[in-house]
């Protein structure tokens, strides 16, 4: 297969079905395509029923291209990441991977275009982080909840506003920033370094002002970073916890408890935003980006010393900042379900706390004039089965008054 081949291959997967995310490839199946969170199975000329082995080793090979640290990878740990760029139409963050023998490929399709904050229709506390000179800001999720995308438009927002050099550290490059009023260095793990501790490390003596790292994955990298928003940086980043409680934690799990104390002094100092993210279904489809945002203030610093209590958990705190724009899931879920974008379920479904976002809703519910019970719908049930099966009339103790 040449490239010109593989292309037209990528070409018809991306335009089979609408909103694709994903492009797979694996052994026994057929080309198949993720829309709306849904696996969808490829149409193609010729008609391919299941890829052999064979077929997914040839477009592993022409993805990796002669990268030899790429080829490397995948045969020492079964896996490798890298980029790939289909003729102007679309970029992907790919993961090739070895299972059962064989190679299965997953690619990420990327937004060509860059995002801004505007576009991504964040709350305005958003904008403070690209205001920040110097710390740590961290922006947290699970896999494909949109991280880069929050981060890209960080940074975007910084390079048209601030002339600074900005070096970013990635695996693999995912948006491809112009120089603008900043100037970009954007460098790629595994093709100009070969591990994010020690690309922090060079980092350090490239004069920037602001570092991206892609991720925090090891003690090394998390000393190095401190250490760089110890010293006039401001370094951006991503772990992949759910909320800010745990990526508190996650961060110090990694060093030994007589470290600890030191740790949680050099954290509490230099870490300036928290934003976690969760994708959720959106009302009328697509996805809606619920998050959580916390910043830095007396509070957050002493319980990052002293570690969480009754009364001084950092959702607490968190909640307990709304009015200065700090918001946690569960007040992301019940605006977005005040404003129609997330139905009931998804509400409730991915919050943190079900008690409060369940009376949150019933009060929406009342404001709306909206029944916020469902005995009704239970009175007239018991009616049908009574009469489908003879019994008696329902109990006047059970009739809506």
């Amino acid at each position: 297969m040449r490239r010109p081949e593989l292309d037209y291959v990528l070409t018809t997967m991306l335009e089979s079905q609408p909103e694709v995310s994903d492009l797979l490839f694996t052994v026994d199946k057929p080309l198949q395509v993720e829309a709306y969170g849904e696996l969808k199975p490829v149409a193609s000329d010729p008609p391919i029923e299941k890829l052999t082995p064979f077929q997914t080793e040839t477009v592993a090979l022409n993805l990796m291209g002669d990268n030899q640290w790429h080829i490397g990878d995948l045969l020492r740990r079964g896996s490798c990441d890298t980029a790939y760029t289909l003729a102007e139409k679309a970029r992907f963050r790919i993961n090739i991977f070895s299972q059962r023998g064989n190679y299965s490929i997953v690619l990420r399709q990327l937004n060509t275009t860059i995002p801004t904050l505007e576009w991504l229709q964040f709350p305005e506390i958003i904008k403070h982080i690209p205001r920040e000179k110097t710390g740590l800001v961290l922006v947290t999720g699970a896999t494909g909840s949109g991280k880069s995308t929050t981060l890209a438009a960080v940074l975007n927002e910084i390079g048209r506003t601030k002339p600074v050099h900005i070096i970013t550290l990635e695996d693999p490059i995912e948006f491809v920033h112009p120089h603008d009023v900043a100037t970009f260095n954007q460098r790629e793990l595994g093709t100009d370094f070969d591990s994010f501790s020690n690309g922090l490390r060079a980092a350090l003596r490239q004069a920037p002002k602001v570092i991206l790292v892609g991720e925090m994955r090891d003690r090394e990298t998390i000393k190095i970073a401190l250490s760089a928003a110890e010293t006039g940086h401001l370094v951006l980043s991503t772990l992949h916890t759910v909320d800010a409680g745990q990526t508190i934690n996650r961060i110090l799990g990694m060093f030994e408890t007589e470290e600890q104390e030191q740790v949680r002094a050099r954290l509490a100092d230099t870490l300036r935003w928290v934003v976690s993210q969760r994708l959720v279904p959106k009302v009328g489809g697509g996805r809606y980006a619920l998050l959580e945002i916390m910043g830095s203030n007396l509070r957050t610093q002493e319980t990052i010393r002293l570690g969480e209590a009754e009364g001084k958990s950092f959702y607490e705190i968190t909640e307990a900042s709304q009015p200065f724009g700090w918001r946690t899931f569960d007040f992301s879920a019940l605006e977005a379900y005040e404003q129609n974008k997330i139905t009931e379920e998804t509400a409730l479904l991915y919050c943190t706390k079900r008690g409060p976002v369940a009376r949150g809703i019933d009060n929406i519910k009342k404001t709306r004039g909206e029944s916020t019970h469902s005995l009704n719908a239970l009175r007239m049930k018991a009616m049908q089965n009574a009469a489908r099966t003879n019994a008696p009339p329902l109990p006047a103790a059970l009739k809506l008054k």
